[in-house]
């Protein structure tokens, strides 16, 4: 298969690469920006992967590269969370360039895997677990952008657009430095307070890759999007201790829980400072926020594991960081 990925320099891209690269078959172009750090893709010129450098904004640019033919397009790239840019910023990276993509392989009758996001729903879901009828909530420039790309693309499959949809919740894996890393690095230095006892959703990146390959290989129906997770939410209260346990040997503190009027008056404070990303950190660790995995195990024929004790590995990369 000749295929066109973006985002590949980023920490799920790559690992979706690697995964693609087993298949000695497959036939990888990367599709980076001019600005892209070099250190970033190294690696990959030792792979035979083709390095495709564009001007995002510039369709014509993105003409040129659909001079070959690809037959799987992943697009992952993505300016993600809140607060990284203006409206125009998250409009141009999310939107504009996915229709430019997607009118690409369009022409070509090729397949689009496109990667959205669980924050389609909000950053805090009004109905849970959501379908596809909950209500969209464009609570952060990253989440409406989402929105209006996936309605975009929506459009284009009744003109013949080969679409599958995939939106992951909040990853954890080797060499991720996000969330589920900042959640153990607290928890080891003592310094995580939590609120109520609450559900939470993660998904193993591992799976992930998975789920982009299932997307591109079977015949599924035009347009599906899946929300794509752990078998299971887990209660951040367990992941916490499992967390605790697996560094320290005990659980965690029980003395370092704090009301949930702190976490409402934290939140009220980034609101006044318009941080994005301060607001949703409160609002991920004293919400729920699960989503339901049965029609992607079912459609894609894979099946995820359960967070705890899936989540071991990325407390012992972390644990090897330290050494």
């Amino acid at each position: 298969m000749n295929i066109l990925i973006t985002g590949g320099t980023g920490f799920i891209g790559g690992k979706l690469i690697q995964k693609l690269l087993e298949n000695r078959e497959h036939k990888v172009t990367l599709l980076t920006r001019y600005s892209t750090d070099e250190i970033k893709y190294t690696y990959l010129k030792n792979q035979d992967v083709e390095i495709r450098k564009v001007n995002i904004a510039n369709q014509s640019e993105i003409k040129t590269v659909f001079m070959s033919s690809f037959d799987w397009v992943f697009h992952i790239a993505a300016i993600r969370g809140g607060g990284h840019g203006t409206k125009e910023d998250y409009i141009k990276s999310n939107v504009n360039y996915t229709k430019f993509l997607a009118e690409e392989i369009l022409k070509q009758s090729g397949k689009f895997i496109f990667c959205s996001s669980v924050g389609v729903f909000g950053t805090i879901p009004q109905e849970l677990p959501p379908t596809e009828q909950t209500e969209r909530v464009g609570d952060n420039y990253y989440h409406l952008s989402k929105i209006l790309a996936e309605r975009e693309l929506q459009k284009m499959v009744k003109n013949g657009l080969n679409l599958i949809i995939i939106r992951p919740t909040i990853t954890y894996g080797i060499d991720d430095y996000g969330f589920p890393f900042s959640l153990i690095k607290m928890v080891d230095k003592g310094i995580f307070f939590r609120c109520r006892n609450t559900k939470i959703h993660l998904l193993d990146v591992n799976y992930l890759v998975k789920a982009f390959i299932k997307s591109a290989t079977l015949n599924l129906k035009n347009g599906s999007a899946y929300n794509v997770v752990d078998k299971n939410p887990v209660e951040i209260y367990d992941l916490i201790n499992f967390i605790s346990q697996k560094l320290k040997g005990k659980n965690y503190s029980k003395l370092k829980t704090l009301p949930k009027v702190i976490f409402r008056i934290g939140e009220k404070f980034s609101k006044l400072l318009i941080n994005e990303i301060w607001k949703t950190r409160f609002e991920l660790i004293s919400e729920n926020w699960y989503y339901d995995s049965k029609i992607v195990e079912k459609e894609l024929k894979i099946t995820p594991k359960e967070t705890i004790p899936n989540f071991e590995y990325v407390i012992d990369w972390y644990k090897g960081l330290k050494v």
